[in-house]
């Protein structure tokens, strides 16, 4: 990394929960401060090839992250940016299914058809309604789990720009919104009660990095 550049993982419980580092100049003048979604590839190389072809932009072309793996940046054909993980020496999140970990990803975006082709032909994921779900709300499954969805546009409206929403999980959304307001945090939304589903909110953190809480309604 260049002068300046620090990366600091965030471990939780001994695993690693996530990352941070410090934004490029030229990464700045294109994006403002944001979560990346990285899913998880066999080969960087060929996936990055495929998602062009299928009509995706590649941001940035493959390339080693020293022995840890190899990473690509792709712009989805709605518009919406993500990034890939091809696996060396790390394979990224160690820890799942606890608070304070990554449990869900939302695909916000203006052409929901478009992007349902796309990650099921990148991909092979499931994209589909649930079941006595009238809202539009698109769920996806990858190998029969499911990991995220895509809300019909109409949910968000046009003035949120194409993006993936990330969710961490917590034991209490309301107590887990005011900690995030007290430390900083711009609340856009929530806590917002989904019935059979929980409870949510949007944030935005003091840089501006905006996320989501997400408490399971108990079983």
């Amino acid at each position: 990394m260049g002068p300046g550049e620090i990366y600091t993982i965030f471990k939780l419980n001994g695993g690693d929960a996530a990352a941070a580092y410090t934004m490029r100049e030229q990464e700045r003048s294109m994006a403002p401060t944001h979560w990346n979604l990285y899913i998880a590839v066999a080969d960087a190389d060929q996936t990055a090839k495929k998602a062009a072809e299928l009509g995706a932009k590649v941001l940035m072309q493959p390339f080693d992250v020293m022995t840890f793996g190899r990473m690509a940046v792709i712009m989805d054909p709605t518009g919406a940016a993500f990034c890939i993980w091809q696996a060396k020496d790390n394979i990224g999140t160690s820890i799942g299914h606890e608070p304070g970990t990554l449990c869900w990803s939302d695909l916000y975006t203006g052409d929901v058809p478009r992007a349902k082709q796309f990650y099921e032909a990148l991909f092979g994921w499931e994209i589909a309604l649930g079941e006595n779900d009238k809202s539009g709300y698109l769920h996806i499954k990858n190998g029969g789990e499911f990991i995220g969805g895509i809300p019909p546009r109409e949910m968000k409206g046009d003035s949120i720009p194409p993006n993936w929403n990330l969710y961490y999980l917590v034991t209490d959304c309301a107590a887990s919104t005011e900690k995030a307001k007290s430390l900083g945090a711009r609340i856009f939304e929530g806590p917002i009660e989904l019935e059979n589903v929980g409870k949510f909110s949007v944030v935005a953190d003091p840089q501006g990095a905006v996320f989501s809480l997400f408490e399971p309604e108990a079983k």
